[in-house]
C-alpha cells in the first residue's frame, strides 16, 4: 500500500485526517506562503495547497502527498491568519454580524506518477454581532494561527451563529474531498468510511453546526 504524507504543520488537519483511520506521516512543507497579486481567493488557496504538496513530493516522490490551505473571503478579498491581536480584533469586528466564505483547498501529488490533483471546497459562516464576546475570545489566545482569527472547533464557536456547507471545510480539511482524491489515485479507502464519519461527527463542535 502506498504511504500517505501530510505536508502540513496544522494540528487540525492532522486530527481530521486521523479520523479516516489510514496510516500517514506528517512533514512540514518548505513552501513559503506569499500573497499573489490579482488572484481570486479560491485560486490562491488552490495554488498554496498544491505548492505545499509539491514541496513534499520532491522529498517523497514515491508516496502520496497531501497539502492543504484555508482562507476566508470578505467582499472579494482574502484573509489568512492574523499576525497579532490587533489584527485579530480587526478581523473579528469586521466579520461580526455578517456572513463570509471559507475556502479550503486540498491537493494530492505523486511525483513518480506525475500525478497532481486539487479540490477547492467552499462553506459560508454566519457570525454573531457581539463585540463583548469578541473581547473575551481574544483573551483566550485561541485566535493565533487561525484563518480569520477564530476556531470553529474551539471556543470560537461562540462567535458563530450557523454555517452553510461542510463543517470540515471550515476546520481546514474537507474529508469528502480527501477521500475522493485518494480513491482517484487508487488508494484503497472505502467511501463508507467517510460517510460514517459524517454520520457520527466525531470532532469538537461538528454536531453543533450540522443537523
Amino acid at each position: 500500500m502506498q504511504r500517505i504524507i501530510l505536508a502540513s504543520t496544522s494540528p487540525r488537519r492532522k486530527e481530521l485526517l486521523a479520523l479516516l483511520g489510514v496510516p500517514f506521516d506528517v512533514w512540514a512543507p518548505t513552501f513559503v506562503e506569499e500573497p499573489i497579486p490579482d488572484r481570486l481567493p479560491r485560486e490562491q488557496v488552490a495554488i498554496f495547497a498544491l505548492e505545499k504538496a509539491r514541496s513534499g513530493a520532491v522529498v517523497w516522490p514515491d508516496d502520496l502527498v497531501l497539502g492543504g490551505d484555508t482562507v476566508i473571503e470578505v467582499e472579494g478579498k482574502f484573509w489568512g491568519k492574523p499576525c497579532d491581536m490587533v489584527e485579530a480584533r480587526r478581523m473579528l469586528v469586521s466579520l461580526a454580524g455578517r456572513a463570509h466564505h471559507v475556502y479550503t483547498a486540498v491537493a494530492l501529488c505523486h511525483r513518480a506518477q506525475s500525478l497532481e490533483r486539487v479540490r477547492v471546497e467552499t462553506a459560508t459562516v454566519f457570525m454573531k454581532a457581539d463585540e463583548t464576546q469578541i473581547e473575551r475570545y481574544l483573551a483566550t489566545d485561541e485566535w493565533r494561527g487561525k484563518a480569520g482569527g477564530y476556531s470553529i472547533q474551539g471556543q470560537g464557536a461562540q462567535l458563530i451563529d450557523h454555517i452553510e456547507g461542510d463543517y470540515t471545510t471550515v476546520v481546514g480539511l474537507p474529508l469528502h474531498a480527501v477521500v475522493d482524491l485518494l480513491r482517484s489515485a487508487g488508494y484503497p479507502i472505502s467511501q463508507q468510511v467517510v460517510e460514517e464519519l459524517y454520520r457520527r461527527k466525531p470532532y469538537p463542535n461538528w454536531a453543533r453546526f450540522v443537523a
